[in-house]
């Protein structure tokens, strides 16, 4: 899962980055309104973690824009210090869809953005599948057939993406920019290991079944249907 943290407050937003990564999400960050405005409509993420009090643009503003000028439907939770009544009934006015007041538990914070993305959508399904390979995103298994597959952190992300977006053939750069945040130290073969790291792990090992991981030479990758 992809997630925008959208806050001014930098210890608080490097807390919440290190914390989601930990989780298995890919994490990007922005200071300001305007900044995360740009990256939440231009951006596919699956969660928006959105603080109400922003330099050069609020919260409240960045919602609205983001709903009504983009109809970007993403879940939005919104964050923010002040508690009023008035206050949560604006932010879900403005197109939120959860509102969690600081100080917050990160266990709490966690638990409200995983039920946030398991909200239907039509490219979100709880469990993910082509053929006899599936994956589920909320318990973080993969499985071939009976067979437990043990995927790392980064195999897990890029296997739930091009699951995702399965039959489609997935340039380096739309792998890269979904699967990594932006701070990320990527080499230009980056995506190319961990093609051949995936490819070990959901095909190599079944011999005598289809493989699934397709590599379209100058394209990029795809997951085949079932």
């Amino acid at each position: 899962m992809r997630i925008l943290v959208i806050e001014d407050e930098h210890k608080i937003a490097s807390s919440l980055k290190r914390g989601l990564e930990q989780e298995s999400f890919a994490v990007d960050v922005a200071f300001d309104g305007e900044s995360g405005f740009d990256l939440g409509a231009t951006e596919d993420y699956d969660v928006i973690v959105l603080d109400l009090m922003l330099p050069k643009m609020n919260g409240i503003e960045v919602c609205k824009k983001l709903r009504q000028e983009e109809q970007v439907h993403t879940p939005i939770l919104m964050l923010t210090a002040r508690g009023q009544v008035e206050n949560r009934v604006e932010g879900l006015n403005c197109g939120a869809d959860d509102y969690l007041v600081k100080p917050f538990a990160f266990s709490e914070l966690l638990a409200r953005i995983k039920a946030l993305s398991r909200r239907p959508k039509s490219n979100l399904s709880p469990v993910l599948k082509t053929a006899d390979l599936s994956l589920n995103p909320h318990s973080f298994e993969a499985k071939r057939g009976e067979k437990i597959i043990s995927l790392s952190k980064k195999e897990f992300a890029l296997l739930e993406y091009l699951l995702r977006h399965k039959g489609k053939v997935l340039t380096k750069d739309q792998i890269i920019n979904n699967v990594w945040d932006y701070e990320a130290d990527i080499l230009p073969n980056t995506v190319e290991v961990y093609i051949g790291y995936l490819r070990n792990k959901i095909d190599k090992p079944f011999k005598h079944k289809k493989p699934l991981l397709k590599t379209v030479r100058g394209f990029g990758y795809k997951i085949e249907t079932g």
